[in-house]
């Protein structure tokens, strides 16, 4: 997102909770001197834990006229729960979830859904335009997370019925490649797996995100689904897939080596 924003022109600086850097993106030495320097700070943190400790961390420093964009996949509530904090010290929020991988937001196709009152999520959208033509405002503050629950479940639920029909076209002798090309160029297609045909046929190895992340992802998404009342068996399915592939050894691959190693061992 970083370098999305500097190769479209917009002034950004950069602070991570580990010291990491981002080649060609300035660093604050700390988190109050990257406030001190921001009118809007974009988070992209990994889980519950670390985004409520940062947002707790914000809520220490000076935060008049600044507006917090909460791009990570975590509960609402992490959020939500704080809206109060974040206007009382003059502050405003939104939840802006971003649908695709690195790649995606690197070329500017990526998806972001934004929740919020009016205010906060016009002037997110003005902002986050750098990114992307579609970002959408859906709702009031907690809204982006579950558009972001529903659009990702459906991608879960996708790859979990690929890995069982690929080891389905093994059985019955179909070239990998040939099934993957048809299903993807097809009216069954989605666009983030005909965009892994070559991670899947192993010509690409390089890893968008990792099993292990859509494993967390998804406890969020059933987490999410159960506080709306809302059953969702096909997401445990695809924790049960998910899992079996952490075990053969792809919690740092791909989700296409899913693909791959279910048409592999059929």
């Amino acid at each position: 997102m970083a370098q999305r924003f500097q190769a479209e022109g917009v002034p950004v600086m950069g602070w991570t909770r580990s010291g990491r850097s981002v080649a060609g993106i300035a660093s604050a030495p700390d988190l109050a001197a990257l406030v001190a320097e921001s009118d809007v700070l974009v988070l992209s943190l990994y889980d519950d834990a670390a985004v409520t400790d940062m947002l707790d961390a914000l809520l220490a420093l000076d935060l008049t006229g600044k507006l917090i964009v909460e791009t990570s996949t975590v509960a609402p509530s992490c959020l939500t729960d704080r809206i109060e904090a974040f206007a009382a010290k003059g502050a405003g929020a939104v939840d802006a979830p971003i649908a695709g991988g690195p790649e995606l937001v690197l070329a500017g196709q990526c998806g972001i859904c934004v929740g919020g009152e009016d205010v906060a999520a016009k002037r997110a959208l003005t902002v986050l335009a750098a990114l992307t033509e579609r970002v959408f405002h859906v709702g009031p503050l907690g809204t982006g997370m579950v558009m972001k629950v529903i659009n990702n479940s459906m991608l879960q639920t996708y790859v979990t019925g690929l890995v069982e029909m690929m080891r389905l076209a093994k059985r019955a002798g179909l070239p990998l490649e040939t099934a993957i090309k048809i299903v993807s160029h097809g009216p069954a297609g989605v666009p983030m797996v005909a965009a892994r045909i070559p991670k899947i046929l192993g010509e690409d190895k390089e890893v968008g995100f990792t099993v292990a992340g859509i494993l967390k992802d998804n406890e969020v998404f059933q987490r999410v689904a159960r506080d709306f009342g809302v059953e969702a068996p096909s997401l445990a399915a695809a924790e049960l897939m998910q899992n079996e592939g952490i075990a053969l050894g792809l919690a740092d691959q791909d989700p296409a080596a899913l693909i791959a190693e279910a048409y592999a061992r059929a």
